[in-house]
């Protein structure tokens, strides 16, 4: 029961905080009138993706957490998470395109640090941030595109 209930609060901090603040820095009228890459993915993309990728960060967030809440794997989840938390607020509600792209910058290097950290002794959460790590390289030259094209 412990383990169902520990596993429910990761879902709630990750699935919470990332919706919440999704939904405070809607893109809005400012992303709209930006100058866009051919490769840039319709609006409606972004919200189930990220949702199905924040499931995703919880369940290795939390597999972490059981085997060594205090390691090193578990502080480099915590890093990623809040990482993940400031780009929008920096992109989308400050609109500044160069600090954003740094913040992601660091986001990809956390999460490839963590996907080598874990991939030993708990390959599944390994596997688990690999959708996520090609998510976020994406945005990363997403993020990129949009600075050199502004």
């Amino acid at each position: 029961m412990q383990r169902h209930l520990s596993l429910l609060l990761f879902l709630l901090l990750v699935l919470g905080g990332g919706l919440l603040i999704g939904y405070a820095t809607l893109p809005g009228e400012w992303y709209a009138s930006l100058a866009k890459p051919p490769f840039n993915p319709p609006n409606w993309v972004f919200a189930p993706a990220w949702t199905l990728l924040y499931v995703l960060i919880a369940v290795a967030g939390w597999r972490t957490w059981l085997r060594d809440p205090s390691g090193a794997a578990m502080k480099i989840w915590s890093v990623q998470l809040v990482l993940n938390f400031a780009w929008s607020p920096t992109f989308f509600g400050a609109k500044l395109m160069g600090p954003a792209l740094v913040v992601i910058l660091l986001l990809l290097a956390t999460i490839i640090l963590f996907i080598a950290k874990v991939w030993n002794r708990d390959r599944v959460s390994g596997w688990l941030f690999v959708p996520y790590a090609a998510w976020v390289a994406f945005a990363t030259l997403l993020n990129a595109s949009l600075l050199l094209l502004n």
